[in-house]
């Protein structure tokens, strides 16, 4: 005689709850053999176990519970193996995709470890020689402001997970240099994601490799103008040409920070040596 187990019995044997059996019950994936008509306790075979593990395994490996009530319909060896098949393609997608977001992040956290070696030295202006890099961009709507930085920021991130692009989890804007001039330091004209090269994504702009002046600024973004200044009156003194806008790349920000007086920002200007 077949053995019969509650539901309470057979999730403690599987180690799954009684809400999920319950659920998979009514999207129709695992009924119960018996349901006692008096009461509405759902009992369970032994021979529906082999089935429970087959799905239980299945949504292991990563299938979806549409795709599994399918496949349990009626399942053989070919079926399984060409199912079995399709999945290694998503779980090697993923994998990639896994590899990608590790490299991100590693990434971010050699910046921050990189910055803090700066704590104390605020403002302290380099001369680099910065390689090649691109930037998925979007537009800043006007006034300009910091709000409008916000939300074309935002824009930047959705569309950029939306696309699949390989971005780096930094941000950054660019400011244009005849508003730095006029001292408008906060009204940047794009707000950007490094990312690596991806010939089909549009909205990239290219940073071209060449010599660059740079400092670090260290507190919040409304304070930004005094690192400005002092990297321009840097810049006159030594009779180098700022050749290009400035580019702006968060370090520390609202992504690692809940207070903006440990924000720390990248200013970074192209340069010529002839004079200005």
């Amino acid at each position: 005689m077949d053995k019969f187990f509650s539901i309470g019995e057979l999730a403690k044997y599987q180690n799954i709850s009684k809400q999920t059996l319950i659920f998979y019950d009514k999207i129709g994936l695992f009924h119960p053999a018996y349901v006692d008509p008096s009461n509405g306790y759902r009992y369970y075979s032994s021979k529906q176990l082999d089935a429970l593990d087959t799905i239980l395994i299945m949504k292991k490996i990563g299938f979806p519970l549409k795709e599994i009530r399918e496949q349990m319909q009626h399942y053989n060896v070919d079926t399984s193996l060409n199912a079995l098949t399709k999945q290694l393609t998503v779980i090697d997608a993923k994998i990639q995709e896994l590899q990608m977001i590790r490299s991100r992040i590693v990434n971010r956290c050699g910046q921050i470890q990189q910055a803090r070696k700066y704590e104390g030295a605020e403002n302290e202006i380099l001369m680099e020689d910065v390689q090649e890099q691109y930037l998925f961009f979007q537009e800043v709507e006007k006034p300009w402001s910091l709000s409008e930085i916000s939300i074309a920021t935002k824009k930047c991130f959705s569309k950029s997970f939306q696309k699949n692009l390989p971005i780096y989890f930094q941000s950054g804007v660019m400011v244009p240099l005849d508003r730095i001039l006029e001292g408008r330091y906060t009204e940047a004209s794009l707000a950007f994601l490094p990312m690596e090269k991806d010939a089909a994504a549009a909205n990239v702009k290219k940073l071209p490799a060449g010599r660059c002046v740079s400092l670090l600024h260290v507190g919040t973004y409304e304070s930004i103008g005094r690192s400005y200044e002092k990297l321009l009156a840097f810049c006159r003194i030594h009779g180098l040409k700022i050749v290009s806008d400035s580019y702006e790349f968060c370090i520390n920000d609202y992504l690692t920070s809940f207070d903006e007086n440990e924000y720390i920002t990248k200013i970074l200007f192209y340069i010529s040596e002839e004079g200005i």
